[in-house]
C-alpha cells in the first residue's frame, strides 16, 4: 500500500511539474507502480497475504471467547 500512495504522490507531482519530480524520466516516477504489483505477486505466491488473514481472524476469535468468559465470569488463561 505504502507504494501506491508513493506512486500516486510522485504521479501527481509529475503531472503538474512540481519539485525536482518534474524533471524525473517517467519511468522512474511510475516504478513504485511496478514495486507494488512485485510485492502483491509475491506476497500472494508466498502465502503471506493467506497467514495474515488468518492471524487476525483468530485474534478477533480469541478476543470474543475471552469476552464471553469474562461475562459469565470464569477466568480467562493467561497466554504464554
Amino acid at each position: 500500500m505504502y507504494f501506491l500512495g508513493i506512486g500516486i504522490i510522485l504521479l501527481a507531482m509529475k503531472y503538474m511539474e512540481f519539485g525536482p519530480v518534474a524533471a524525473w524520466p517517467w519511468w522512474l516516477v511510475l516504478s513504485p507502480f511496478g514495486l507494488a504489483v512485485a510485492w502483491w505477486a509475491w506476497a500472494d505466491a508466498s502465502g503471506y497475504t493467506k497467514r495474515k488473514a488468518m492471524e487476525k481472524e483468530n485474534d478477533r476469535k480469541q478476543a470474543r471467547i475471552d469476552k464471553n468468559r469474562e461475562s459469565l465470569g470464569i477466568q480467562t488463561k493467561k497466554r504464554r
